[in-house]
């Protein structure tokens, strides 16, 4: 019940305050009044028992009424405590009478979470992750409308408990009638992310359903990349529709930097002194990209002249960070029939087709994929192989000169000899 303010502990009754106490129509039960605290109209009062424990009178302090006790509780509870000290059973003292209600309040609530856990549907937990993506993943959005559109219905009234790999298994069969691989995957990899959180936040105790499941093989390398000609060709036409598109694609393409990435510029990360663009939060972490002439040029013509280093450089019509490319590029695109009889996405122009194509472009140069590694931001080196193919035969140079340098040898042996 907790110590009133003069701190008086429950359980016991402070020697020298005995005289303070006065009895109630119940026997064996007592009461004091706070000096100045009022309970309703009347004074505050705190509640005391007396009873025989081994033939010791042993005195023991309830309660405030100002906290739920009463007179007649503590009888009660008196009248218990007595029946159980005659029979040798259930708690002999108030101290372990509170001990054995707070272990059945704990197991009722225990009961209560097991029971709410094995109820909380997928749903209720879909709430919960969007809330946290939508503070935390740049993906929110994606997460948002792949969760509403492909899994709200399948299973958002599912408790978690009840979604079996069986379930998974027949939601994948479903999604690969209408939907890409990756798609399927991105849709499949969101489940297991929001089981993982579930188990996390204490919402769930099994294991997680989606380890059971394989995923799709995606194979979403872009094999199409712009010709010098293409890419000048694109970058007139949207200049005519929109100058910021121009000026992303421009930055994306003789820079190397992803949609987002371009999105999230601030003018602090822009310096101009040096040629170096400063690439925040990229998906392998933070890194430096390099400006051409052009694409200095383009930050300095974009530069207002008072640019505060954490204002956006490219800004949405609402003054925020841009989310989405501008249709105004998909239209460019189209006018100039880029895509034109391509059915397959890999091979079709969309924005990130200017990265790849800075990616190539180093590559056909003879530029060391360590270095377009590091150019493009890739986590591992595995993902920059893709454009291997497009260097030059370096290899077949390389061998030609060691075997050059091996026949030189073997001449200067011969020469040796003779002599």
């Amino acid at each position: 019940m907790g110590t009133d303010r003069q701190g008086e502990v429950n359980g016991s009754v402070k020697s020298g305050e005995n005289m303070a106490y006065k009895k109630t129509n119940y026997p064996g039960v007592r009461y004091r009044e706070h000096p100045t605290r009022k309970h309703g109209v009347n004074p505050d009062r705190y509640f005391a028992i007396r009873h025989q424990k081994d033939g010791k009178r042993k005195d023991e302090g309830f309660g405030w009424a100002s906290r739920g006790c009463s007179a007649a509780e503590a009888a009660e509870i008196l009248y218990q405590l007595k029946k159980n000290q005659r029979t040798g059973q259930g708690p002999q003292n108030l101290q372990e009478w509170r001990e054995l209600k707070r272990a059945k309040e704990e197991a009722k609530q225990m009961h209560k979470k097991t029971v709410e856990k094995d109820l909380f549907t997928f749903g209720e937990l879909a709430k919960q992750y969007l809330q946290w993506a939508k503070d935390n993943k740049k993906s929110y959005s994606e997460d948002e409308q792949r969760y509403r559109t492909h899994l709200a219905g399948p299973l958002g009234d599912k408790p978690l408990k009840s979604i079996t790999v069986l379930d998974l298994e027949r939601l994948k069969r479903n999604l690969k009638k209408k939907l890409s691989p990756a798609t399927q995957k991105h849709c499949l990899v969101l489940i297991r992310q929001m089981f993982n959180k579930a188990m996390l936040w204490g919402l769930y105790d099994g294991s997680n359903p989606i380890k059971g499941v394989k995923l799709p093989r995606v194979d979403n390398r872009r094999t199409r990349f712009l010709s010098h000609e293409e890419a000048h060709t694109l970058l007139e036409e949207l200049k005519k529709r929109s100058l910021q598109v121009h000026d992303q694609a421009l930055v994306s393409l003789y820079a190397g930097l992803r949609f987002g990435e371009i999105a999230a510029l601030k003018w602090g990360d822009i310096d101009l002194d040096h040629r170096i663009i400063q690439v925040r939060d990229g998906k392998a972490g933070s890194r430096q990209a390099f400006m051409t002439d052009s694409v200095k040029t383009l930050f300095q013509a974009r530069r207002p002249e008072k640019a505060w280093p954490g204002d956006l450089v490219f800004k949405s019509r609402k003054g925020v960070r841009q989310t989405h490319i501008s249709h105004a590029f998909r239209r460019a695109v189209i006018s100039l029939d880029l895509n034109e009889g391509k059915t397959d996405t890999r091979d079709k122009v969309v924005f990130h087709t200017l990265r790849h194509s800075f990616a190539s472009w180093l590559a056909i140069q003879g530029t060391p994929l360590l270095t377009i590694k590091e150019c493009l931001g890739h986590k591992t080196l595995a993902m920059t192989e893709r454009y291997s193919h497009l260097a030059p035969d370096c290899k077949r140079e390389a061998v030609n000169q060691l075997e050059a340098a091996i026949d030189k040898q073997n001449i200067l042996k011969v020469i040796t000899l003779k002599k």
